[in-house]
């Protein structure tokens, strides 16, 4: 087949002489404050989504599995931040955060967790399996690091046409065990792709400490293996992250791929219905205490950003946005069981199945009539 028409490829960008899984220097420049104002009031619109979203899960509302972003709010705020319009965000189960920050209506992520059709994924995807493709958000994905091998793909495609865009993929600590993490990272290397690697590290792959499941605990030191610059930042911090990721954006930019680990808490269980029984009341207590939402709005209020008054005015204003969001959420219908395959492939595929829970393969075949026999 003739390549002819295929874009060319950019010049090689592979890695430099940087030493290999070093921190990133990161600037200690503050934020204007209209900008701090802007990190806390999205950090407040994911807490009370998440602690609404819990709500509606205990009143059967919500189906299937649920995964809160509860105690990553500063991280959550900080990556998105970091991002342009065109860059694409591939996530794991623990979404919804990600998915609100990156512009996705309120109205539409609830209903997609009411299982409405007027959810993001037209009631068909539920917590785990967001996607908006205007929004540059690719999707959550239920098998653990799943995403990860489907990013790398991303960035190649980016590569391939020299785009200006970059991908952010995002996984937990328990996903930088898998063989596909590994694979993923070492191809991006040696091609100078354009992605970020974001392992949010809350201390806990399902309820197994890091300790006892990682040989090198130090998440962000793996980059090293594949000579690729990499930090570990303070997760609960919002402007840290963001400056972190714009280091790491503009060097994926420039065809050296990146590792940031986010140093977070998990204020909840794994997901709504695990109890953290693991966990010792001391470990509860010092995820507790670290909240990224109150810790921010102390170190505003400090710097004479945030008052009270303005606190309490944020929270209301939140709370009505995603009450109305809940709104949207019951008042949108149920998907027909007609349109469940509808968005199983992005276009049209030969055999593909439709078939029912409890459909028979084949049409049942006519009985047969003996002679003499009474119908």
């Amino acid at each position: 087949m003739s390549t002819s028409s295929k874009a060319p490829r950019r010049p090689s960008r592979r890695p430099g002489t940087d030493e290999p899984g070093a921190p990133a220097q990161q600037s200690d420049r503050s934020l204007a404050p209209e900008r701090m104002l802007a990190f806390y009031r999205q950090m407040v619109l994911i807490r009370r989504f998440e602690e609404r979203a819990a709500r509606a899960y205990t009143e059967a509302e919500v189906g299937g599995y649920c995964h809160l972003n509860l105690g990553e709010e500063a991280t959550v705020t900080g990556v998105t931040a970091a991002l342009d319009a065109g860059d694409y965000v591939y996530a794991n189960y623990r979404e919804h955060g990600y998915a609100l920050a990156r512009g996705i209506a309120p109205g539409r992520l609830m209903a997609e967790l009411y299982g409405r059709q007027d959810g993001v994924s037209r009631g068909w995807g539920g917590s785990m399996h967001m996607f908006d493709l205007d929004a540059r958000f690719m999707g959550g994905y239920g098998i653990v690091g799943g995403q990860v091998p489907l990013a790398t793909g991303t960035a190649l495609a980016i590569d391939y046409r020299s785009g200006p865009e970059a991908v952010v993929c995002l996984m937990g600590d328990g996903t930088t065990n898998i063989g596909a993490f590994h694979e993923s990272l070492n191809i991006a290397a040696l091609w100078g792709l354009p992605i970020v690697y974001l392992v949010n590290n809350n201390g806990l792959g399902m309820g197994t400490a890091v300790e006892q499941s990682s040989a090198e605990p130090e998440l962000y030191k793996r980059a090293a293996s594949y000579r690729m610059p990499s930090a570990r930042v303070d997760g609960n911090d919002p402007v840290a992250v963001f400056q972190a990721m714009r280091i790491a954006l503009s060097s994926a930019r420039e065809g050296r791929p990146y590792l940031v680990e986010a140093m977070t808490g998990r204020m909840k269980g794994h997901s709504v219905v695990d109890p953290a029984r693991y966990r010792s009341r001391e470990e509860a207590e010092a995820v507790k205490a670290a909240d990224p939402v109150a810790a921010f709005a102390v170190r505003l209020r400090g710097q004479g950003v945030l008052t009270d008054d303005l606190i309490v005015s944020i929270d209301a204003e939140v709370m009505s946005v995603v009450a109305e969001a809940v709104a949207f959420a019951e008042e949108s219908p149920r998907p027909d069981v007609s349109t469940l395959f509808d968005y199983t492939y992005a276009t049209p595929v030969p055999n593909d199945a439709r078939l029912l829970p409890g459909a028979a393969l084949y049409p049942a075949a006519p009985r047969p009539v003996l002679a003499g026999a009474s119908v």
